[in-house]
């Protein structure tokens, strides 16, 4: 099936400022605070992952678990957001965004949406991740929650177009 994306808003991605602190010994971000976050999207664990430049991790998308991921730097991405709920009036929707360390952002993905991100920086970058469910449930002994786009051949989901 071709699906043609229309750039817009998708229902359900909250995006706001991370609120970098700096003074002279550096920076601090907050990604979630407990009296921000509603009890259903609460993290069940995080990580951090490191992106070469030009290299692109995803798409893809969850059936279940909700990301809180924060972008905050070192780096620059460009985020991928596809609505693939057909019960959502944003399905069909593709919304991007610059995220990082010149747009510092927490970005809340719900399950039903694919997403990736694409370092577009020229250094390493980093993004943390504060899943609501568990990667592979307790004790890393279920199925894992996600959809995997990146190697499907002729995807309508595309990093770098």
């Amino acid at each position: 099936m071709d699906m043609i994306w229309k750039e817009g808003k998708i229902n359900g991605i909250k995006i706001r400022p991370a609120g970098k602190y700096v003074d002279q010994r550096g920076w601090l971000a907050e990604i979630f605070r407990s009296d921000e976050i509603p009890a259903e999207e609460m993290p069940a664990m995080g990580y951090v992952s490191m992106t070469r430049p030009g290299v692109s991790r995803g798409p893809h998308e969850h059936r279940k678990q909700t990301d809180v991921f924060g972008f905050v730097g070192p780096g620059n991405f460009l985020v991928r957001l596809w609505d693939n709920r057909k019960d959502s009036s944003t399905y069909g929707v593709i919304q991007i965004v610059e995220a990082g360390e010149s747009n510092p952002v927490v970005l809340t993905v719900p399950p039903g949406i694919v997403h990736g991100y694409r370092n577009i920086s020229s250094t390493d970058a980093m993004v943390f991740n504060f899943p609501d469910r568990l990667f592979a449930g307790k004790g890393k002994k279920q199925p894992v929650d996600e959809i995997r786009y990146e190697n499907i051949e002729n995807t309508p989901f595309v990093m770098n177009e």
